[in-house]
């Protein structure tokens, strides 16, 4: 019983933590936090047992926490009139369609196929995310057509694959067409909601009746994780979005890519079986 206790207990305090630095990344950066709450229940699920499934229910536990999170973010970046309306509403539907795919598809992969794809994915966006500079241009506007077909449903499959919000790939995407940096951080706060809707939707679908699952999941989306996720990221969203607006974001970029930095390279070792 006590042995019990002491592991979910751990499990517990570091959901809690995951999720305050989660919800304060995502205000910060735009990025849906899932760049840490995916680590963080990978290896809480892995050392507990699940091995199998760890990284299937990070990932779509991580898209459920999303919606919240990133509907939060964009209201509170609304308030300073920072989000681009627009775009959000003609890249969604391409987004939308992305995550349902890229859902589908983690249906098929390994454990360690996943685990693989996050922790390269996410070692280039953390090269990105330290050393990128906003003032890189491919062009002056979004793309529109078939370029934003593309583009949005490419966002969409990676961000679901993953279990991240838009802003990952979105902040990047926007700034190299000509979007702000504050603008561009605001609007893809609400790429995360059109990501993580269809895709955690998808997600317990997909992993209904699989077996090895953690206790209380539906699907693939673990509910006690969900629960304790977004009840702080959603606190902390917030003040994420206000200070975005008043620290230096090169050097917050620089720290929080080389933090990712290292957790990818974690992620890959493990992949690799190293």
């Amino acid at each position: 019983m006590t042995e019990f206790l002491s592991q979910y207990g751990v499990m517990i305090v570091s959901l809690v933590a995951a999720g305050l630095f989660a919800g304060l990344v995502a205000g910060l950066f735009g990025i849906g936090g899932g760049a840490v709450i995916v680590p963080v229940l990978f290896f809480l699920l892995d050392g507990m047992g699940y091995s199998e499934t760890a990284m299937h229910v990070a990932v779509a536990t991580s898209l459920a926490t999303i919606i919240l999170t990133s509907a939060r973010s964009v209201m509170a970046h609304h308030k300073h009139g920072a989000v681009d309306w627009g775009i959000i509403r003609g890249w969604a539907p391409w987004i939308m369609l992305g995550a349902v795919c890229g859902i589908g598809l983690s249906g098929f992969m390994s454990k360690r196929m996943l685990l693989g794809l996050f922790g390269t994915l996410l070692l280039l966006l953390a090269a990105q995310i330290a050393f990128g500079r906003p003032n890189w241009r491919l062009a002056e506007r979004m793309p529109e057509g078939a370029g934003r077909a593309g583009a949005g449903a490419g966002v969409g499959t990676l961000s679901a694959l993953m279990g991240i919000g838009g802003g990952t790939f979105g902040v990047s995407l926007m700034t190299l067409f000509g979007v702000p940096i504050h603008r561009a951080v605001a609007t893809a706060a609400g790429w995360g909601v059109a990501i993580g809707l269809p895709g955690a939707i998808a997600a317990v679908l997909v992993g209904w009746g699989r077996e090895g699952l953690p206790p209380m999941s539906a699907g693939f989306v673990n509910l006690p994780a969900f629960l304790l996720i977004s009840t702080f990221t959603v606190l902390m969203a917030p003040v994420g979005a206000s200070l975005a607006h008043k620290l230096n974001a090169d050097r917050l970029r620089k720290l929080f890519g080389g933090l990712l930095v290292l957790v990818a390279v974690r992620m890959v070792w493990q992949a690799a079986g190293i």
